[in-house]
């Protein structure tokens, strides 16, 4: 079987648990995805089969876009929806009535920032894991 499969990934598995899924559903090995979703991600997730995986280099330099729910001024200790609380507002809190656009667009912040993983995360630097 050759070709795109698009997958609605629901939150929890990771992409390659979908794909390993496909893998044994359509029995064949030859099952790539063309870009990782997270674990906790929900959406698209285009597979190809067969002689398509070769288009995943050019489906994964496409744009992609993004659509999140944030709540400023809460944390957690793993800085997802995961963790546990660690201040700011109460997490069964109301979510501000005004949505975004002109009337809070200043108060949104933006520009560039460097992401600091949470402590325990598997990133690495260098060849050293940080935890």
């Amino acid at each position: 079987m050759n070709g795109v499969l698009v997958v609605d990934k629901p939150s929890g598995p990771t992409s390659h648990d979908v794909v390993a899924r496909v893998r044994r559903a359509l029995k064949t090995r030859r099952v790539g995805h063309t870009g990782t979703l997270d674990p906790l991600a929900t959406g698209v997730l285009p597979l190809v089969l067969g002689s398509a995986t070769r288009l995943a280099q050019f489906l994964s330099s496409d744009d992609k876009a993004y659509l999140a729910d944030v709540r400023f001024g809460f944390s957690t200790t793993s800085y997802d929806v995961l963790g546990s609380p660690t201040g700011g507002a109460a997490p069964d809190g109301a979510f501000p009535s005004t949505p975004f656009g002109a009337n809070t667009s200043s108060r949104i912040p933006s520009g560039s920032s460097k992401k600091i993983p949470p402590e325990g995360a598997p990133s690495a630097c260098g060849t050293m894991p940080l935890w």
